[in-house]
């Protein structure tokens, strides 16, 4: 190929680098793409590290050795990150998406991919420091948020499904109560989905009680996964007491005033911890 500027060679390395999350590339590899020598394109990374940290986009991560290489991590700055959750935060005020029963129509947002990237990108921001295994959700709505974030960590994506498959072979099946509504379902992960001993984050699109969240957790430590944290887009404030601990809730139901035809929901504070 014909040799590219230094201005094109970054336009691309970045393209590359961006476009798959946590995959270690070796400078070796780019060398021979882009006939460039090692020590050129080490320059081109401080480049590319600077300009993504300045902007609060990211971190490019170098790792040494004769197997390392570069690899872009999303990390969103706490300006940046207000800024998503507080657009969504307003999106979903809007009058017109009270459902009757006091819940809220999300479903046009929920798969809007560019949207759920960068919601998946402030849970890698925010659970990176848990270096997970496998992301895992439950069919069907919570799946583009949980694959987005399993694309902003580099890893795959596990679903548990509300009925077992005879095409996904051997699984395991557990009855969970819902928190809200209190009936029983059943939900079912393969076994050869988790490999043992890995660690799993739970990523769910909305929780009231926390049935769900807790039937997964306990569905993956059923196939041998160690739960080690869990996250959903928008909570409800009520009831106070969940049947899980410890999740990270980017935004906040506080309430639907079906009436009025106002909702009150807040975006998480980039400061705040998991709640307990």
């Amino acid at each position: 190929m014909e040799k590219l500027r230094r201005v094109e060679r970054v336009a691309a390395l970045t393209k590359l680098l961006t476009d798959m999350p946590g995959h270690l590339f070796s400078l070796g590899a780019f060398s021979q793409t882009f006939g460039a020598a090692k020590s050129t394109l080490s320059e081109d990374m401080v480049t590319i590290r600077q300009a993504l940290a300045e902007l609060g986009m990211g971190l490019l991560e170098t790792v040494p050795g004769a197997a390392g290489g570069v690899r872009y991590l999303p990390n969103y700055s706490k300006e940046r990150m207000q800024a998503v959750l507080d657009e969504l935060a307003v999106k979903l005020s809007a009058p017109e998406r009270i459902i009757p029963g006091g819940f809220l129509y999300m479903t046009d947002l929920l798969f809007q991919a560019d949207r759920m990237a960068r919601v998946g990108e402030i849970f890698r921001t925010r659970f990176a420091h848990l270096q997970p295994d496998y992301i895992m959700t439950v069919e069907t709505k919570g799946i583009p948020l949980a694959f987005m974030t399993a694309r902003a960590f580099g890893i795959p994506l596990v679903t548990a499904r509300r009925g077992s498959k005879v095409t996904e072979g051997s699984s395991v099946n557990i009855n969970y109560v819902t928190g809200s509504s209190k009936r029983i379902q059943t939900m079912s992960l393969p076994r050869r989905a988790i490999e043992p001993g890995s660690k799993v984050l739970i990523i769910d699109d909305f929780m009231k009680a926390g049935g769900t969240a807790r039937g997964m957790a306990d569905l993956a430590q059923e196939v041998g996964g160690r739960v080690v944290g869990i996250g959903v887009l928008v909570a409800t404030i009520e009831p106070e007491e969940k049947l899980i601990e410890n999740y990270l809730a980017l935004l906040t139901l506080h309430a639907v005033e079906q009436q009025k035809k106002t909702i009150d929901i807040r975006p998480l504070q980039p400061d705040a911890a998991l709640a307990e």
